[in-house]
């Protein structure tokens, strides 16, 4: 068994095909950022909805135009997406031989690129916009003031009943692809990436060599705009570079931030947490001896443990925490500065009177 589970992780690396830990920790890479920021920016509007309201109400929309920047970028200049480039991997165009595949930093060609900015950025905005329409369809099927004929709500009711199968069909297609990859029978983990006309291969050394060397050539190749429209061009591109750049910097910063939230704030972690920091449990108090003043517990715990009888005004000690009557442990504590039962010192002032739903 631990064969074929190396086998599984070993198998891929000849023919430069990544393995399945790798795809999927790339995949959940974004899935986990989108939710961190959105928390931040949920708190933020909460403090001040004044000013920081509108960036709730249109987060769908700026978090989409945010992430077409980055991706677009990563994927012009490193053939990959940003979670892809950050586990080292890139997008190799299918068909391709290995002694056709393009270096990673000469980008991916237009026809693949926009396929895979429109899978990466446009595909999960609908989906988020899709689950949001459902759940506000299913509040007002609650509270629906439309009569039982209206074909309106008819349709929704059936869209309603339909969602759930169709979401269900829709992970179960990426399921297979995962299964189908990890058995060596597909190319693809995902069926967006076929249908982006890619694959996911491992950045190679030349890739590397050619990543870290690009800036400074693009730097020297860059000559200055001859026209004013080639100016605004470039001021734009460098613009748009810029927060490109920017967005990926603090991501790649963040990404250990949100990981290290991930594990601080997971069940697992919480449980240990408070095994670890949690106050040891205090021993239950030493009674005394039958022979000494202070007489035992009785066995109905509605007794009082100094008169024998049923107890009348219930009053605890904070000292102990047992309970006696007021009288009787008034006075024995005036007298003994003791507990009754355990003997801890005590005074008059830690008597505390208990009330019930009867009084």
């Amino acid at each position: 068994m631990a064969e074929h589970g190396a086998h599984i992780t070993t198998a891929s690396v000849a023919d430069d095909q990544p393995s399945i830990f790798e795809v999927v920790a790339q995949d959940s890479l974004m899935t986990a950022v989108r939710p961190a920021l959105q928390h931040v920016v949920k708190v933020l509007a909460e403090s001040n909805p004044a000013q920081c309201g509108f960036f709730w109400r249109w987060f769908d929309e700026i978090f989409t135009l945010l992430d077409f920047l980055l991706q677009q970028h990563y994927l012009s200049k490193t053939s990959a997406s940003f979670s892809e480039n950050f586990y080292g991997l890139k997008r190799v165009v299918m068909g391709d031989s290995p002694r056709l595949q393009r270096l990673a930093s000469a980008g991916l060609p237009k026809k693949q690129l926009w396929k895979s900015v429109m899978f990466l950025v446009l595909l999960p905005y609908l989906k988020v916009k899709l689950e949001k329409l459902v759940s506000s369809l299913r509040e007002e099927d609650e509270y629906s003031i439309h009569p039982p004929s209206s074909h309106w709500k008819r349709f929704y009711r059936a869209f309603l009943a339909a969602y759930p199968f169709v979401n269900m069909a829709w992970e179960g297609w990426f399921l297979v692809q995962q299964l189908q990859y990890i058995l060596g029978k597909a190319q693809h983990h995902s069926p967006l990436l076929k249908l982006a006309g890619v694959r996911l291969g491992r950045l190679t050394i030349q890739d590397i060599q050619a990543l870290e060397h690009r800036p400074a050539e693009f730097g020297r190749m860059q000559q200055p705009a001859r026209s004013v429209s080639e100016k605004i061009k470039s001021v734009l591109k460098k613009a748009v570079g810029g927060v490109a750049l920017s967005l990926s910097t603090g991501l790649s910063v963040g990404v250990f931030f949100l990981q290290f939230l991930d594990w601080w704030y997971s069940s697992e972690n919480q449980e240990t947490i408070k095994s670890l920091t949690a106050l040891p449990t205090p021993p239950p108090p030493v009674h005394l001896d039958y022979n000494s003043d202070s007489p035992l517990l009785p066995k109905m715990k509605t007794v009082c443990p100094l008169c024998r009888k049923t107890r009348v005004n219930d009053t605890v000690l904070a000292t102990s925490g047992y309970v006696f009557c007021y009288r009787c442990v008034f006075n024995y504590v005036r007298s003994h500065q003791a507990c009754p039962i355990t003997g801890y010192p005590t005074e008059v002032q830690h008597l505390i009177k208990l009330y019930s739903p009867e009084n």
